[in-house]
């Protein structure tokens, strides 16, 4: 399959050169110049396992670059967990994302790609440095992806004092080819500094560079796994209404193309923190980007989400995207009081974002009483205990995984945003 940036549908490129660039020189983001149809695959879809449905699906974009043995391996690698799902209430479910290594949705994308540059490596001379803007999980998921994998380099840029400590603990304690610089800033600060290097031909010459956030598509195409895996598990998928946690905009981007894949789904809800600026845009229907504002959900704190580059190229105009989409924000307040009621009401425990993503849903069945409503559940609660636990009056218990991480030492740079320090860093260590 070719790829297109979504400033230039003529300029088409393999989905190696797609995954190893990461970013389109035109600052545009790579997109699958037609999406797959798997329909088919879903009368028979209760009796398949997630391994099943990721490999159907990785092989529609991969097969023009790996064979069909390679393509196996790195489904059997990556996707080693499921994703359950587990009912709120009457018609309310949540699909649990947090079953892998890092307690993180973004353990499919991660892992996923890591497997597919490890095999697109072999044999290079020159080492792969992987950029990766955090705010939260996608650091954590991308170093234990990569971790101690000959010929590739990850940085990670995060902002000072906004993610978690059990989050920070994740992306900074590893070494090796891990290297995790605090960025004195917000997310959408670190997320410039990578666009930038990504766009200087000063360093893209001297150095080999790619990403790991969700501008690459590689992140992308694992995540329309689980969106079909949903699918199969519930009871009654008819009239599926599905509300996704959005900071970044890359999850409800990878709902959306299972949507154009043929999955069934009635209704997406973007729900959103108070970084709003995809709400306001579908209001009003002109898209601004705001200042970031730091919420309790610190993984959402984006107010430039990158990934409305494709949502807009996949429905072409604002009302296209309204007919499939509503967006809503909540705030600090909101989210807390979401975490309290369902835990008193059906003693399931969200974290912060999860729960932002039960409140577009609930908004909606209210008035909806016939859809089936789910929503995703993106990061273990453990990694927000300070914010929980005085919620619920409980002590949360973390896992043996996470536990152990915590008495490791921080290994991290401190950086300013400015973006002269970071190329002079990139190319002092990296050329």
């Amino acid at each position: 399959m070719k790829f297109y940036s979504t400033n230039n549908k003529n300029s088409l490129v393999d989905f190696k050169y797609a995954l190893m660039k990461g970013l389109p020189s035109d600052n545009g983001l790579y997109m699958p110049r037609e999406i797959p149809d798997h329909s088919k695959l879903i009368p028979g879809i209760n009796n398949l396992g997630i391994k099943d449905i990721s490999y159907v699906i990785a092989k529609s974009f991969l097969s023009e670059d790996f064979k069909n043995s390679e393509i196996e391996d790195i489904i059997d690698s990556a996707i080693s967990f499921d994703s359950p799902v587990v009912n709120i209430s009457k018609n309310i479910n949540i699909l649990e994302l947090f079953h892998g290594p890092t307690l993180a949705f973004k353990d499919f994308g991660a892992r996923f790609m890591s497997k597919t540059m490890e095999k697109t490596v072999v044999n290079n001379n020159k080492a792969l440095n992987i950029l990766v803007a955090t705010s939260g999980d996608t650091g954590g998921a991308v170093a234990d992806g990569f971790y101690n994998i000959d010929g590739i380099n990850v940085i990670i840029l995060y902002p000072s004092k906004k993610v978690s400590y059990i989050q920070e603990k994740q992306l900074t304690t590893l070494g090796k080819n891990i290297f995790s610089l605090e960025v004195d800033g917000s997310f959408d600060d670190c997320q410039n500094l990578v666009k930038k290097a990504f766009l200087d031909t000063t360093i893209t010459k001297k150095i080999n560079l790619s990403s790991a956030n969700s501008i690459n598509i590689a992140r992308l195409i694992p995540q329309s796994f689980y969106y079909f895996n949903a699918f199969a598990k519930m009871n009654n998928p008819e009239s599926l209404v599905i509300s996704v946690p959005s900071g970044n905009f890359g999850n409800l981007t990878a709902g959306i193309m299972s949507k154009y894949m043929g999955l069934p789904i009635v209704k997406f809800i973007a729900s959103t923190n108070a970084n709003k600026t995809v709400p306001d845009f579908l209001i009003n229907g002109y898209y601004y980007p705001s200042k970031t504002i730091q919420t309790i959900s610190t993984a959402m704190d984006v107010g430039d989400p990158s990934n409305i580059k494709r949502i807009i190229d996949i429905y072409t105009d604002i009302e296209n995207i309204s007919e499939d989409i509503y967006s809503w924000s909540y705030s600090d307040g909101e989210t807390k009081h979401a975490i309290s009621k369902v835990y008193s009401n059906s003693r399931y425990l969200l974290d912060p974002h999860s729960a932002v993503g039960y409140l577009g849903i609930n908004n909606f069945v209210k008035n909806n009483k016939n859809c089936q409503g789910l929503f995703l559940g993106t990061a273990h609660p453990c990694k927000f205990s300070d914010i929980i636990e005085p919620l619920i009056n409980e002590k949360i218990k973390i896992p043996e995984r996470i536990e152990s991480l915590l008495d490791k030492e921080k290994k991290s740079i401190l950086f300013n945003n400015k973006y002269e320090e970071f190329s002079e860093y990139l190319l002092s260590n990296f050329e």
